[in-house]
């Protein structure tokens, strides 16, 4: 019997033979890779990391956290601060909310309950792909767009209020400290815009980097990221290549075939499925191409893709989470059922929402 640490070293093994076997498919595959990331990934994602960097320098987080701590903790038990990853994971796309999280995490800001709390629905398309990408691109049909968002980013936050009952005993982060910003001179209670806008500048104080100095490190890490992020497309699309050629993805699809079957799915939706296992804009143009299986039915597993991530996301995320104590199994959990509760979401706002209503 294999020990689990030895899994790793075979499969790499494996795959090293794999590519001595396929290497022109291998190449192929890599050469999809890289275009995926440099034509869509880079232009999507590098403005905002660079943004978000300048945001945390210029202490907009602590502004967010004032402002928004009423309505954060009671509701996902996640300091208010949170907010901010919010607004940016949904605003620009994964794997931001996991970037953020691990950030604010690193200063101390939210502990490791929280902070996989957060990560745990923070993790989602953005809206320019969504209705660009999958719904008009892939679809061609902009009247889709209004059933997958409500899924989607309604199945997200129901994701986030499921995890406030993650790791019920851990206690709560203490507010940052922000100095006296309780009370004005005359020792009256500040407004709460004041007391953000006063932690704002703590923050800010603290920080001390001049612009330019925030503005090179902030460049400069969002590059080391969109590195990291584009190597991991490159691997995956090499190993779902070499998995196609040595007829895995077959039987996995065949897998996929029977459990559409008993959940009284088309057949026909498993090869997006299974793609979109490994990576979220192919399983998303495989389930608009799966035509005959009707519209709802197509619609359902784009919206599973979308909010099941793939396995390239899965592996960004881990990466980022892997300088910090927040654990990966809760994330993969929360993605899986997102997708279950994204797709039953389709199903049930179809005739409020769908192209036909």
């Amino acid at each position: 019997m294999l020990r689990p640490a030895v899994i790793p070293a075979w499969s790499a093994a494996l795959l090293v033979l794999l590519l001595a076997i396929f290497p022109a498919d291998a190449l192929r595959a890599s050469l999809r890779g890289l275009s995926i990331w440099w034509e869509v990934l880079f232009p999507a994602l590098f403005p905002f990391f660079v943004i978000s960097e300048l945001l945390l320098g210029f202490g907009i987080v602590h502004f967010f956290g004032k402002i928004l701590d009423p309505f954060m903790r009671p509701l996902f038990r996640i300091p208010g601060i949170g907010g901010f990853v919010v607004t940016m994971g949904y605003a620009s796309g994964y794997p931001v909310g996991a970037r953020l999280t691990a950030q604010l995490w690193e200063q101390k800001l939210i502990n490791r309950a929280e902070g996989e709390r957060l990560v745990a629905f923070t993790t989602t398309s953005d809206p320019i792909f969504l209705i660009g990408a999958v719904s008009v691109g892939f679809f061609h049909s902009v009247a889709l767009a209004p059933v997958l968002a409500a899924s989607h980013y309604g199945g997200g936050l129901m994701i986030g209020l499921l995890m406030r009952f993650h790791d019920r005993k851990a206690p709560a982060s203490l507010p940052a400290n922000t100095g006296n910003s309780g009370s004005g001179p005359s020792g009256r209670r500040r407004s709460r815009l004041a007391e953000a806008v006063h932690a704002m500048h703590n923050a800010r104080v603290m920080d001390g980097r001049t612009l330019g100095t925030l503005l090179q490190d902030a460049i400069q890490a969002a590059l080391r990221l969109m590195i990291v992020v584009g190597g991991l497309v490159v691997v995956f699309s090499v190993i779902m290549e070499l998995l196609r050629q040595t007829g895995s993805i077959e039987m996995l699809a065949g897998i996929v075939r029977l459990l559409l079957g008993f959940a009284g799915m088309p057949p026909a939706l498993s090869d997006a499925v299974v793609s979109g296992i490994f990576e979220v804009t192919l399983g998303a143009r495989a389930a608009g191409e799966a035509g005959g299986s009707g519209l709802m039915h197509q619609a359902a597993i784009a919206a599973f893709v979308l909010s099941w991530s793939g396995l390239s996301v899965h592996a960004q995320v881990a990466s980022l989470l892997s300088r910090t104590d927040l654990r990966y199994k809760p994330f993969f959990l929360a993605r899986l059922l997102h997708g279950i509760i994204a797709a039953a979401l389709v199903y049930l706002l179809w005739s409020w929402l769908g192209p036909a209503a």
